[in-house]
C-alpha cells in the first residue's frame, strides 16, 4: 500500500509540472474470449463510448481470443507494462488475493442475482480494492453467467463423473470442487479446451452457456447438464502505475465509461444465457439435461465442504455475506 501511495504522489506531483500523455493515450484491452461474447461486446462498446468522449485523447485496441496474452500470463504482462486492461475470470486472481476465490465456492450463490447483489454490496465492493498490494486495480465485476458441467456420457449425479477427467481454470477451489466428488481436474488454458474435448485427452468440462456455445464446446460434447454449480464472472483490471498516471479528468471518463459497458455486458449475459442454451437444444447436438431436486442435493452435500475448507483463505464474515445476498 505504501508503494501504491508513492506511485499515486509521485504522478500527481508531476502532473503539476508537465504536461503528461500529450499523445494520444493507448489501452491495450486483452481478452481470451470470442467478440461476441458478454465480454467482448462489453469491451467493443467500452471502446466506443471512449472513442466518443476521447476521441483523440484515448485509443482503445482489443485483442480478443487470447491474439495477445492468456489469462495465465496477463496479470504479469500488466504488471510489466506490456497490457494496460483486462477482464481474467476471477479464478485468476488467486495468487494475487485469497478473497476473490469465494467466487469459484461450489453452489455458494442460488443464481446470477444473487452473485450480482454480493457484488454491489459493500463486502463486494470492498474486495475490489484487495489487489491493490499487487500493484493492480480492480476497476468492476462482468457477468458470464452461471456454470454447466458438459459430457461423453449422461451426467446427473456426483458418482457419474467419478474417474473422469475435467478442465478447469488454474484454481484451488474449483480443483478442491472436483476432488470432492471424485473426478480429476485438469488445470488447462481456455483456449486449449475444444481441441482437448474434440481428441478426448478430457472427458468434460464446465462453463457457462455464452461459452459453451460460442466456443462451439456442444459440438463435441454430446451431453450438457443444468447444474447451475458455480459462478463465471470476470474482473476488469489495470495496473495501479497506469490508472494513477493518468490526468484525473481521464481516468473519471474511462471509468464511466467503463461503468456503463459493463451494464451493457451484463444486459447481454444476461440475455445470452437464455438464447445460447436454447440454440445449443436447437442445435440438435449436444442434450440439454435438467436435475431434479433430489439431485440436486446429491452435489451440495458432496461439494458444500469445501467451503469449510477455505473459510480461513476467504474469510468467514465474507462467505457468510455472500450467504445473506441469497435472500
Amino acid at each position: 500500500m505504501r508503494r501504491l501511495a508513492a506511485i499515486i504522489i509521485a504522478t500527481l506531483s508531476a502532473s503539476w509540472l508537465t504536461p503528461i500523455h500529450a499523445a494520444p493515450i493507448e489501452i491495450k484491452f486483452s481478452h481470451v474470449v470470442a467478440e461476441n461474447t458478454p465480454k467482448g461486446k462489453m469491451a467493443i462498446r467500452f471502446q466506443q463510448l471512449v472513442e466518443q468522449r476521447l476521441a483523440g485523447k484515448v485509443t482503445v485496441r482489443i485483442y480478443p481470443n487470447s491474439q495477445l496474452f492468456t489469462d495465465a500470463k496477463v496479470l504479469q504482462a500488466m504488471q510489466l507494462g506490456d497490457v494496460e486492461m483486462a477482464a481474467p475470470s476471477l479464478s485468476k486472481f488467486q495468487k494475487y488475493t485469497s478473497k476473490l476465490q469465494i467466487f469459484d465456492l461450489p453452489f455458494l450463490f442460488k443464481d446470477i442475482q444473487a452473485v450480482e447483489k454480493f457484488q454491489n454490496s459493500k463486502a463486494g465492493k470492498e474486495l475490489l480494492k484487495s489487489l491493490e498490494r499487487k500493484m493492480l486495480v480492480g476497476l468492476g465485476y462482468l457477468h458470464n453467467g452461471m456454470k454447466q458441467m458438459s459430457g461423453y456420457q449422461p451426467v446427473r449425479t456426483p458418482a457419474d463423473i467419478a474417474g473422469k477427467k475435467y478442465r478447469i481454470m488454474a484454481s484451488d477451489v474449483l480443483q478442491a470442487q472436483f476432488e470432492a466428488v471424485n473426478a480429476i481436474p485438469l488445470k488447462k488454458p481456455f483456449s486449449e479446451v475444444f481441441t482437448l474435448l474434440q481428441t478426448r485427452a478430457i472427458d468434460g468440462q464446465e462453463n457457462t452457456w455464452s461459452n459453451t456455445y460460442s466456443k462451439k464446446f456442444f459440438e463435441v460434447q454430446p451431453y450438457i447438464t443444468a447444474t447451475n454449480h458455480g459462478v463465471l464472472d470476470y474482473l476488469v483490471v489495470t495496473s495501479a502505475e497506469f490508472w494513477y498516471g493518468l490526468p484525473q479528468d481521464i481516468r473519471l471518463k474511462l471509468q464511466q465509461a467503463l461503468d456503463e459497458a459493463i451494464i451493457y455486458g451484463n444486459q447481454i449475459a444476461a440475455e445470452k444465457s437464455v438464447d445460447d442454451r436454447q440454440k445449443i437444444i436447437d442445435s440438435g447436438k449436444s442434450q440439454v439435461i435438467d436435475i431434479s431436486e433430489a439431485e440436486r442435493q446429491q452435489w451440495v452435500d458432496a461439494m458444500r465442504p469445501v467451503w469449510k475448507r477455505f473459510e480461513n483463505e476467504i474469510g468467514a464474515d465474507l462467505i457468510q455475506a455472500a450467504i445473506e445476498a441469497n435472500q
